[in-house]
Formats: structure tokens, C-alpha cells, sequence
């Protein structure tokens, strides 16, 4: 390798800055930030160059590292693909979303990124795929483009590989420094090439399969995950029939070393639980014999979706209990993003409660406020959006806590009940504790709680 290592990194957002500036961290490493200028997120560009760091969630160490590599001059941020030109190493993080109807892959990203750099590689530079795809993808899509836009061949003239992101929102540099490191290249120089790279700044095992092999690990890694929080919601659903608490279940399970149950809520969101399981179907129908047809990762997407309808039906099992007309009130959801202390809105759950009432009570005078203290914005339109705690309660008649985030634990329940019209509380991630509330006057609801008194 040469002493100075140029890299490419393509895809500014959860997955690429973290990336890009741990690498940029290394020594002999400078890296080259390339982000499309858009209405939506062409600013990065600027705020990245300036060394600031763009996620308003808590993420430890990140401001601090970005500051510091711009600072030294080894990375900076363009939408210009002729910084490709010079790139030794070549990361692809942008989206692959899947289309919410058809379910299937949208690529048009991924694609775009695969022809424009195929117009600007250099004989040897290394490919690498972070993004989650579609098991077959690398093959199946993204190396034709390169070898018939270049004029170049795999493994002679670059080297492609999978290796995915296992990044989390509030854990960026956590998850990429310290888990393992999944390398699925075309040959072992491909190989080698990576693991020179992920050896400079992951500090866990790096290990090698083929490409394949490696995107499929990635899809069955987050499907397993979806599938044991659907397994949670519907125990969960089932101990609201039985009049029990699912959390007290959970616990009781768990003291068990050799369990560990995954906890229910108000809906997984996220970017990638929510498609990768449609990513595994898509390259199992159109990449292999199909023999065999897939239902249990399918019901579980199907169930966990269902999650933010039912957190609609908790409130509407509240009004009629105390007879009372969906009309003429004010919602409030406390919690935009989909994880707790972060900024992330990604398929979070909080849209599809509100898309749910929208349907069920268009016609209703129904008055719709959010709460967030991470998020901004210019990330999230479906209602309109405080970080003022107490203008969002104000007067409410409906309290739907969606996300748990940590300010949410601190709530001086007695002042609550003075600001607010209505005292109901709907708690889809298990904030509260039931005879507290309803002690300070509260009607309560919890996802996977019975309503009655045992």
C-alpha cells in the first residue's frame, strides 16, 4: 500500500460520516467526503466542512472527532465525483430503501453511485459495499455497471466486497470500532485490501467469507432481530388479554443467563429492520430456485407494523370506557425519532400512529402537536413539531409516548396532570409505572399491560 491512502466515502448520513471520520483518524489515511447537494441535505456539506457534526442526538465522542479531522486537514466533504479520480479505497454508504407498496429494493441511489464511479476509477482501487442490499446485488447489479461503464474487470483491474454496516444511532463509533467486521470480497487480494483498511480502526475480529455469504449475513442478522421483537408484541398483546404486565414477564425470563427476550413497543422503525427482511425475500425470489417460501419473517414485518395501529386502539378502548367522542381534542406524541436520544425519524413509528388516526377520524377535529428534543424540522413534517415540553401538553386531552426518551423518565407527573385537559396516557415503551400514574389521576394504557385491575 502507498504511504498515503486516499479514500472515497460516498453518502453522508448515519452510516458514512462515522465512517469517514474514523478513518480519517488513521495517520497515513485522508479522506474525501462525497454528498449530493439537495434541498434536504445539501447543507451537510458545509456544516461537515466546518467541522461541525450534523446529528442533534447524543452520540459520544462524534463531535469531538469531526472537529478534530477537519482540523488536521484529513477530511473534508464535496459533491464533485473527481475526487474519485486519485481513490485507493472507495466506500459506498447511501440508502437502499425499500418501496413501501411493491416491497421492493429501491436502487436508484446505489446505481447512480455505480456509474459515477465507474467514469473515474483508478486500475487497482478497492470497492467496497457498505450499505445493505438485497442478497445478490453485488453481483447481480453493481459490478456489471462498473465493468461495462469502466471498461474494467473484477478482481484484474478493481477489487468489489461486501461488508456491511452494523452501525446504531446513538452508538455510531461504538458499533463501528468495536464489533466485528463481516469482509465478503471477490478474491483474496480483495480480501487483504480490506481487511489493510478495517484493521486500522476495528478493534474486533475481522472476518472473511465470499460476497454472498456476506450479504446474506447481514439480512438473516437484522431478520432475526424483527422476528424476536414481533415474537415481543404479540406475547405482549397476548398479556393484555390476560390481564398481566408482559415487562414483568420479560424480567422474570431474563434472570434466566441463557435467555433474552427482546422487549415490545410501540413499533420498529429504523431503517433497517424495517426493509432488510423485504431484502432477504427479494434475493431469495429473484436470485435462487425459490423452493422454499418464507412466512415467518414476512408475518412478523406484517405484526411489528401493526404495533403503531394498536397504540390507536388503546386510546380508543380509553374513550370508551369514559364515553367519550374522538372529536374536538388535542394529541400530543411525545417522540418523533425512532430510537430513544436520537434524531432519527427513519420509519419511525410516531408516523404511522398519527397516519392511523388520520384515516380513522379525518373528518374529527382532532388537533395534532409533536414533541422532540433531538429532532429538527427539517426532518419531520407530519405534524407540527416543539421542543418546548410543556407547549406540547398543554392542554391535551391525549398523551402518546412513542419513544422513550430519558427527559421522558423525569416528568413531575403532579404538574402534568395541572397543564394537561384530559388525563390519558398512552405508553408504548413501558415509561411509566401503572400505579404511579393512575395515582396522580391518570388513565392509563400500556402496550402489553392489562387495562383492569388483577
Amino acid at each position: 500500500m502507498n504511504e498515503k491512502i486516499h479514500i472515497c466515502v460516498i453518502g453522508m448520513g448515519y452510516v458514512g460520516i462515522p465512517m469517514a471520520v474514523v478513518l480519517a483518524d488513521v495517520d497515513n489515511f485522508y479522506v474525501t467526503g462525497i454528498q449530493r447537494r439537495s434541498l434536504r441535505s445539501g447543507w451537510k456539506i458545509d456544516w461537515l466542512n466546518q467541522g461541525k457534526n450534523p446529528f442533534e442526538g447524543e452520540e459520544p465522542g462524534l463531535d469531538e472527532l469531526i472537529a478534530k479531522v477537519v482540523r488536521n486537514g484529513k477530511f473534508h466533504v464535496t459533491d464533485n465525483y473527481e475526487n474519485v479520480d486519485n481513490a485507493d479505497f472507495i466506500l459506498i454508504d447511501v440508502q437502499t430503501p425499500v418501496d413501501l407498496d411493491s416491497k421492493i429494493p429501491r436502487y436508484e441511489s446505489l446505481k447512480e453511485v455505480s456509474k459515477k464511479i465507474a467514469n473515474h476509477l483508478k486500475k487497482g482501487v478497492t470497492i467496497i459495499i457498505e450499505s445493505t442490499v438485497a442478497p445478490g446485488t453485488t453481483e447481480k447489479i453493481v459490478q456489471p455497471i462498473i465493468e461495462e461503464e469502466s471498461g474494467l474487470k473484477r478482481g484484474k483491474d478493481f477489487y468489489l466486497i461486501f461488508s456491511f454496516e452494523r452501525v446504531m444511532p446513538g452508538k455510531l463509533l461504538d458499533y463501528i470500532i468495536n464489533f466485528p467486521r463481516v469482509i465478503g470480497g471477490g478474491c483474496n487480494e480483495a480480501n487483504e485490501r480490506a481487511k489493510y483498511l478495517y484493521g486500522k480502526v476495528v478493534k474486533k475480529e475481522l472476518q472473511v467469507t465470499d460476497t454472498l455469504t456476506a450479504e446474506l449475513t447481514k439480512c438473516i442478522e437484522n431478520t432475526y432481530r424483527d422476528v424476536n421483537i414481533a415474537f415481543a408484541n404479540e406475547m405482549a398483546l397476548l398479556c393484555e388479554d390476560f390481564n398481566r404486565d408482559i415487562f414483568e414477564i420479560i424480567k422474570l425470563i431474563n434472570y434466566r443467563h441463557d435467555r433474552m427476550m427482546h422487549y415490545p413497543g410501540s413499533g420498529v422503525g429504523g431503517h433497517c429492520l424495517t426493509k432488510d427482511p423485504f431484502l432477504l425475500v427479494y434475493g431469495h425470489r429473484n436470485y435462487t430456485e425459490n423452493r422454499f417460501k418464507t412466512d415467518i419473517l414476512l408475518k412478523s414485518r406484517e405484526l411489528n407494523d401493526y404495533m403503531p395501529k394498536h397504540m390507536v386502539e388503546l386510546m380508543e378502548d380509553v374513550f370508551r370506557e369514559k364515553h367519550k367522542l374522538v372529536d374536538n381534542i388535542k394529541v400530543a406524541f411525545l417522540g418523533v425519532s425512532y430510537k430513544a436520544n436520537t434524531d432519527d425519524t427513519r420509519n419511525t413509528p410516531t408516523e404511522n400512529v398519527i397516519k392511523t388516526l388520520r384515516s380513522r377520524y379525518h373528518s374529527h377535529n382532532i388537533v395534532f402537536i409533536a414533541h422532540d428534543p433531538y429532532v429538527k424540522p427539517r426532518d419531520y413534517n407530519t405534524t407540527e413539531l416543539t421542543s418546548d415540553f410543556d407547549k406540547a401538553i398543554m392542554g391535551a386531552d391525549v398523551l402518546m409516548f412513542t419513544t422513550n426518551h430519558k427527559q421522558y423518565y423525569d416528568i413531575d407527573l403532579e404538574d402534568l396532570r395541572k397543564k394537561v385537559r384530559t388525563p390519558i396516557i398512552i405508553d408504548g415503551r413501558n415509561i411509566f409505572n401503572k400505579k404511579i400514574v393512575e395515582g396522580h389521576g391518570f388513565i392509563y394504557r400500556k402496550v402489553g399491560e392489562g387495562s383492569k385491575k388483577p
